[in-house]
């Protein structure tokens, strides 16, 4: 039996996936069922396999057997039967009006597909046949739209919307041009003459940056890698700034300096007391530098610091001029489905997960837009760095951490170590001694030793190891530092 109920309950957690609330849900629902019909006019017993086992020629028509029944209007596609309005070709308020006004009793459409039909409705609010123009039929209701009758919270929203239609107007033209162009970010990156003037929170709204000077940005290197904070917190707090750009919505990023706000303050992947600290000392020292600019030109240092200590006289690169978002611009319920569950850059499991862990790193890494020498790269460099979270020697593979070096390939691939599980981990960290001692030299987890196993990564892996590729490494990994802290700057596009 349908649930209109438990309908509700799945409307919410489809609809807040896309960061949808009730009123939006409801204007979007209502708002998109005020137009067309659904189609289930052919019984089950006729239909044969999925669409794709139709004819060739017949793509598009769904479950269709003939080109006789699709001429005569004969079309399944949801199962379900029939048009929610008298008048569905007009944009209006009969939704609300014909689901207020009556009773309705569950029946079946000729698909077998189980539908609300109302009860004794009056000729004036029956529908058109689609097929025979000349012929009136019930309107119907899904169990969907029944869960706007019977939902407390949903029905309330409906009421309002049914008694003003101004209301609901405005609501389905915002929630449908949410819908459509929330996975487009930021509003700097629309075009054309149609451009709303107003800034939405949804659009995670920045305020215009202004780009430091260079003796200003060089004055904050100064004081910044003299202020007692170590490369690895430096390196951290710009990554955990820059890495929650998600370029599937362009949603996240560096821009903004969100990493001193809720929800991103508070993730436990961040070390929120030590992430504090860290940015304490950086809003001190900042002067009139954006606190987003400060926080990546604060890693940037560290990262340059760390390659010269290694001997490598290299210059990273520096774009300025992000802003820094307020609270108000910020809709931190939907920031927070951003907090990672892993992160391989860091070496932070928070649970272990239904998938491997070396599967979540490769995810990550294509949010980012990163190729695999770069994943593979950044890896290596964050770890000898300790940019790990919670400080664990887990994967720092270096017996000179803090220094930019390529040793984290090395000592992975020397075959002089032998690793082997530990058994409380359940595959998810190792340890490795040495072969002919039987000492232990390193620990690491799969996100470590991923790079060795896997074929494909190995050679990636052999490449940055090989005596005479140590700069390569080091520049490599520059380059793909300054891809991540710049991933969400469309104004350098």
């Amino acid at each position: 039996m349908p649930d209109p109920l438990q309908s509700a309950r799945d409307m919410r957690v489809t609809f807040e996936r896309m960061g949808m609330n009730d009123e939006e849900t409801v204007a979007l629902t209502a708002g998109g069922h005020a137009f067309g019909k659904a189609h289930g006019a052919v019984p089950a017993e006729q239909l044969s396999g999925a669409p794709e086992s139709e004819a060739m020629e017949l793509m598009g028509f769904g479950w269709a057997t003939d080109a006789d029944q699709i001429e005569k209007g004969h079309i399944t596609t949801s199962g379900i039967e029939g048009a929610w309005t008298p008048n569905p070709t007009q944009w209006g308020g009969d939704y609300f009006r014909l689901l207020f006004k009556y009773d309705f009793e569950l029946v079946r459409s000729p698909a077998g597909a189980q539908q609300w039909q109302p009860i004794n409705p009056d000729p004036a609010d029956m529908a058109p046949d689609a097929r025979d123009l000349s012929k009136r039929v019930p309107t119907m209701m899904t169990t969907a739209d029944m869960a706007l009758k019977m939902d407390p919270d949903y029905r309330k929203i409906s009421e309002r919307f049914r008694d003003d239609q101004a209301a609901l107007d405005d609501a389905f033209a915002r929630a449908w041009f949410k819908l459509c162009h929330r996975d487009m970010g930021p509003k700097v990156r629309y075009l054309g003459p149609e451009v709303p003037a107003e800034d939405l929170i949804w659009q995670d709204p920045i305020p215009r940056g202004t780009t430091p000077s260079d003796a200003a940005a060089n004055a904050f290197k100064a004081s910044v890698l003299a202020s007692g904070l170590s490369t690895a917190e430096l390196v951290k707090a710009a990554w955990a700034s820059a890495s929650t750009y998600r370029r599937s919505d362009h949603r996240g990023g560096a821009n903004g300096a969100r990493i001193r706000l809720s929800p991103q303050k508070e993730w436990a992947v961040n070390d929120p007391q030590e992430l504090a600290r860290v940015l304490s000392t950086i809003e001190r020292l900042r002067g009139e530098i954006s606190m987003a600019d400060a926080i990546v030109l604060a890693g940037t240092a560290a990262v340059e610091k760390a390659a010269h200590d290694a001997g490598f006289d290299v210059a990273v690169p520096f774009s300025g001029g992000r802003g820094d978002a307020s609270e108000e611009q910020t809709d931190a319920d939907s920031f927070a489905v951003l907090e990672p569950r892993a992160d391989a850059f860091r070496n932070y499991l928070a649970t272990k997960q239904t998938v491997k862990t070396e599967e979540i790193m490769l995810d990550r890494a294509h949010l980012l837009g990163l190729s695999i020498p770069q994943m593979a790269v950044l890896v290596a460099g964050l770890r000898v760095l300790g940019a790990t979270t919670g400080n664990t020697k887990l994967g720092v593979l270096t017996d000179r951490p803090g220094l930019l070096t390529n040793d984290f390939f090395v000592n992975l691939l020397d075959m002089g170590t032998k690793w082997k599980t530990v058994d409380t981990s359940g595959d998810e960290e190792f340890v490795g001694t040495d072969r002919a001692t039987g000492e232990e030299r390193w620990r690491a987890t799969r996100t470590d030793l991923v790079f060795g196993s896997n074929s494909q990564l190995r050679a990636v892996a052999e490449v940055y190891a090989e005596i005479g590729n140590e700069k390569k490494f080091v520049e490599d990994f520059i380059a793909a530092w300054t891809k991540v802290m710049n991933a969400d700057r469309f104004d350098l596009a």
